[in-house]
């Protein structure tokens, strides 16, 4: 059996790099980083590539790697919050995965990020209204993965916990 990647999507500091490490470590996969592998290609901090080429150039090369991505199998992989919401990859995301949107409030999301500068999306004058209305216009974008996990009152070890339950029920459906 071919064993298919795991897609963590959802809006940032819902918790997908946290997870996605634990995850990978539980299921003996390995751990990917997507804008890590985008920092790497381009040598320079998302915020760099933001400011000098656009949200547009970095969605292309989020894109690209997604696509280079999508040939592996058995990867856990953290996406960028917008990345689902392109309809290509989100069509790559389920055709060649599963993908669990982890969610949080909004304010939850503020307090978790708000000490961050590397974030250039929240880098405006008011950044929890600004979450909440990429939030807003996200939804039905995040609605595309096959499970959403609230991570608000839980740890990244019960977030991780609740995917391998639910990624356990796939093994039984498949050896049965």
């Amino acid at each position: 059996m071919v064993m298919k990647n795991i897609y963590l999507v959802g809006f940032m500091g819902t918790g997908k790099t946290t997870v996605g490490k634990l995850l990978a470590n539980k299921l003996h996969k390995k751990f990917v980083e997507l804008d890590e592998l985008i920092e790497k290609k381009e040598h320079k901090k998302i915020a760099d590539i933001f400011s000098e080429s656009g949200e547009k150039r970095f969605r292309q090369i989020e894109s690209e790697l997604l696509k280079n991505l999508s040939l592996k199998t058995a990867l856990v992989v953290s996406c960028g919050g917008g990345l689902i919401c392109n309809d290509d990859n989100a069509r790559i995301l389920k055709n060649t995965g599963i993908v669990f949107n982890l969610s949080a409030s909004s304010e939850t999301i503020y307090n978790r990020t708000k000490n961050f500068t590397h974030r250039p999306l929240l880098n405006v004058k008011d950044p929890l209204a600004h979450i909440k209305t990429l939030l807003r216009k996200r939804k039905p974008y995040y609605a595309r993965a096959h499970y959403t996990i609230d991570t608000e009152q839980k740890t990244p070890e019960e977030v991780a916990n609740a995917i391998v339950a639910i990624l356990s029920k796939f093994d039984r459906c498949e050896n049965s």
